[in-house]
């Protein structure tokens, strides 16, 4: 074949390659069957680009037409993992697990593949075109005999690329992992997914008896999961109610159902949490279940219960949004309160020019967010979290490792894309009643603004049954912070719902 064909061929093969990719997983593979995927077809790719171009340029080039490629087919999305890199803790965490984690699978093997294709290609070529064109020029290179430099750069070359290739086969090895979910015997213990239109959602359903009442639990913040947390302190939980943990859409067991920037609204979330109830009441042949709810979670939940209350026996909320606007202008007066205070002139100089939410991005966001635990005292809480929060309950089997990844990534982009359109809820103008019981549990050290809007809420709210529990000394994680009296709660529920005549 003509080398100017060849070389077309070289260019066509990554570019095409990027567009599959920036169109079949655009925010990086979710699992590990696509992770492994990518590595194989990214090496294959690869290795036929450094053959046709006969140059280990293809090692740079093929590389650069992929990323070019996937980059203008999500051009159309929206979030900290495929925007623009942003200067900042957050911005660097979410350019590693965003584009850093799509190169690991595609790039990195597209540059190994590049490496062995060209050395391939020179492997293969004749003998005429390979040595001098002449015997005089034959017996010049003999003359001067081997280059060691050149020898030498020649191994490290190949001693790198080998070292990169075992990376990725490690790394290969270890996202194909499955998760998994200790059984229970004679109970349920799995992990399953729900479908609702086009949309797979993860879901981990737990229970010491199959025929117990069911509890399904809507995590927090757009985008996230909470399986481990909810594995690792609310165990006692499964002795009482089989309980079914939601991811929400883009979070970890979800991933690939993270919905284009103009369908994720808190409407199709409420959708996604009733399609999950119908199909919890089909599979386990009850009539009601009991919905629970947590931060950012807890507007799915109060809005499904008002849309679809003969579906459910009770309501739990859990750190309740009731304003998410009046509540952040009420964080970030206090925040620069205490920056000033204890010193944080910098800190507080920064949301001073920003002034007030709400924001258009995360990002605006971020020093709010990565001050509530120390201007809210949260730090100083004897809980059975620790200071590391969130973090510490990834170290359990029903993640698999690129699952662990998107706990973050998918929190990041979700709050991005639909936090800011949930600036207009006001549950007391929106929600004035319920037609279930309603239980609501706050940690003590709640966000104070926050914890006054609730309490505004909670006062002339009309429900057939409501109680307010505060739990001392927790924060806005306080069913973590306090699991045993969570638990107790979660009893006191039980009882007066499942009562003669309730």
């Amino acid at each position: 074949m003509p080398r100017p064909a060849l070389l077309a061929l070289a260019a066509v093969a990554p570019l095409g390659w990027g567009l599959v990719v920036g169109w079949w997983t655009p925010r990086g593979p979710g699992t590990g069957g696509e992770a492994v995927t990518s590595i194989v077809v990214s090496v294959a790719v690869g290795l036929f680009a450094g053959w046709a171009a006969r140059s280990r340029w293809a090692m740079l080039a093929a590389p650069v037409l992929f990323a070019l490629a996937v980059e203008l087919i999500r051009l159309p999305l929206r979030g900290p993992t495929v925007d623009a890199p942003h200067a900042s803790p957050f911005g660097v965490a979410a350019l590693l697990f965003g584009r850093g984690l799509h190169g690991l699978f595609t790039l990195l093997p597209l540059l190994i593949g590049a490496a062995y294709g060209a050395g391939l290609a020179r492997l293969l070529r004749p003998a005429s075109a390979a040595g001098p064109a002449s015997g005089a020029d034959r017996d010049l290179a003999l003359a001067r005999g081997p280059r060691p430099r050149r020898a030498v750069w020649t191994w490290l070359g190949r001693v790198g690329v080998g070292l990169l290739a075992a990376l990725v086969l490690l790394v290969g090895a270890a996202a194909a992992q499955p998760a998994r979910t200790p059984p229970i015997p004679g109970g349920v213990a799995e992990l399953t997914s729900v479908r609702n239109g086009d949309r797979e959602l993860g879901l981990l359903l737990r229970g010491q008896r199959p025929d117990a009442p069911v509890l399904l639990f809507v995590p927090g913040a757009p985008g996230s999961s909470e399986i481990g947390s909810v594995r690792r302190h609310l165990a006692g939980l499964e002795r009482r109610f089989v309980v079914a943990t939601l991811d929400r859409r883009g979070a970890s067991k979800s991933w690939a159902a993270f919905p284009p920037s103009s369908t994720f609204t808190l409407d199709s979330e409420v959708d996604d949490a009733l399609a999950v109830t119908d199909y919890l009441r089909t599979r386990f042949r009850q009539d009601r279940i009991y919905l629970m709810g947590h931060s950012g979670g807890s507007l799915v939940g109060v809005t499904a219960v008002q849309r679809r209350p003969e579906l459910f026996r009770a309501y739990v909320g859990v750190g309740q949004a009731v304003d998410l606007r009046e509540a952040d202008r009420s964080q970030y007066a206090d925040t620069v309160a205490w920056a000033r205070r204890t010193g944080r002139d910098e800190l507080a100089r920064e949301l001073t020019a920003r002034g007030a939410p709400p924001y258009r991005d995360m990002y605006s966001y971020e020093p709010l967010l990565a001050n509530e635990t120390g201007a809210f005292d949260f730090d100083r809480t004897d809980h059975s979290e620790g200071r590391g929060g969130q973090g510490e309950n990834l170290n359990v089997p029903e993640y698999a490792l690129l699952e662990k990844v998107h706990v973050l990534s998918g929190t990041f982009d979700g709050i991005d894309v639909l936090y800011p359109t949930e600036q207009g809820v006001d549950l007391r103008r929106q929600v004035p009643s319920l037609d279930v019981p309603v239980w609501l549990v706050d940690g003590e050290r709640e966000v104070p603004g926050r914890l006054a809007l609730l309490q505004q809420w909670y006062a002339d709210l009309q429900a057939p049954r409501k109680e307010r529990v505060v739990l001392a000394g927790a924060g806005h994680r306080s069913l973590y912070q306090r699991p045993d009296e969570f638990v107790a709660v979660l009893d006191r529920v039980l009882a007066a719902t499942t009562a003669p005549g309730t």
